[in-house]
């Protein structure tokens, strides 16, 4: 409690192969920002930071083949966001956006995790399916 004022703190480290943080500033272009991840993504979640804007989730259940474009906003407990401004790809080691919408705003910051759909554990480590 700092002044009497409570406060959460969500703490997470990365795992090779597993998991992946960071941030990158949107180009506006059809011909998207890439994001290395190093893996193939089962959930993405990203904000912006240098605007107002809302936690917004990628999955590849929902949308099982790209472009993935089914967006659920974690303050809203109802329906999926509209579709439109989500369009992007998972590739095999990271995500490509593939138009000018939200997601990749021109000069918009945003910060981002990321969860491996199949995940490896190291070297000598035969991977396992994320669940």
């Amino acid at each position: 409690m700092v002044n009497g004022v409570g406060y959460v703190a969500y703490c997470f480290a990365e795992v090779e192969g597993y998991s992946k943080f960071g941030r990158y500033t949107g180009n506006g272009s059809a011909d998207g920002v890439f994001i290395h991840l190093g893996f193939r993504p089962a959930w993405f979640c990203l904000k912006a930071y240098s605007a107002a804007g809302e936690w917004l989730i990628i999955d590849s259940t929902r949308d099982t083949y790209n472009n993935t474009e089914a967006v659920l906003e974690a303050h809203d407990p109802t329906t999926e966001a509209g579709a439109e401004d989500a369009d992007m790809d998972f590739l095999s080691n990271g995500i490509k956006f593939r138009n000018t919408g939200y997601f990749n705003t021109s000069g918009r910051d945003f910060i981002y995790m990321a969860l491996a759909e199949n995940p490896f554990g190291g070297d000598g480590v035969s991977p396992a399916t994320a669940r």
